[in-house]
């Protein structure tokens, strides 16, 4: 007997989530998911024109109870991670940002108490080193006026976070209000995204940029060509 067009959808249904949760997901400018890597990504001017970055924790992570300090960890490998790449210059507010990205570690679990409205996120004066770079990072973690969630409450309470297994790596416009609740342009979530030595989402943005940089050449010299044409 024949199996139902319905009973066929649910089994290929089935199958994709399960090979979009195994690999890792892109976003583009349009808000466009993809969870092919072999698709070219092309990051819009602004992305490849950037000259700084502020690295922060995104507003709705809350702090695993087995490791309290596991984003703000996350974010200086972040930062770290930048530093070695050598593009972008480190940002020390949003208004000198022209990128934003936005960090959370994940729990490892489908779901984890954690602790919300706790200030470990808000760090003191560190120094963070590479192998030829050294740079002071003050107080950074949450800042408010990126999202209308505001600032984190005073008192922390703990409870329970799902859907946060999986590291996440999120790119925005910088310039733009409460910019962390805009659409990013780019992420990345996929476990140990953000662990280091390697920082893989860090690689993989490098990867985009880089991909994103050949494709505008590419564009240019078929208009200067085109160009040419036009005008012997």
């Amino acid at each position: 007997m024949k199996k139902s067009w319905g009973t066929k959808t649910q089994k290929m249904t089935g199958v994709v989530g399960t090979a979009t949760i195994a690999v890792s997901l892109l976003v583009i400018s349009a808000g466009v998911a993809s969870a092919n890597k072999t698709e070219k990504v092309h990051l819009p001017d602004y992305v490849l024109n950037a000259k700084t970055v502020l690295v922060v924790i995104l507003p709705d992570a809350g702090e695993p109870m087995d490791d309290p300090s596991a984003n703000r960890k996350a974010q200086e490998e972040v930062e770290k991670a930048f530093m070695r790449w050598g593009r972008y210059r480190l940002a020390l507010d949003k208004d000198t940002a022209d990128l934003v990205i936005g960090v959370r570690k994940g729990t490892g679990k489908g779901a984890n108490p954690t602790i919300k409205g706790w200030p470990v996120d808000t760090r003191p004066a560190t120094i963070e080193k590479t192998d030829n770079q050294k740079r002071v990072a003050g107080q950074q973690g949450r800042p408010p006026d990126l999202t209308q969630q505001g600032a984190p409450k005073e008192h922390s309470h703990i409870g329970m976070e799902a859907g946060a297994e999986n590291d996440t790596f999120k790119v925005f416009q910088g310039g733009e209000q409460y910019t962390v609740d805009n659409p990013p342009v780019w992420m990345y979530i996929a476990k140990d995204g953000l662990k280091p030595p390697r920082v893989v989402a860090v690689e993989e943005f490098r990867k985009a940029v880089e991909e994103s940089d050949k494709a505008a050449a590419q564009r240019q010299q078929q208009q200067q060509q085109k160009g040419q044409k036009k005008n012997p």
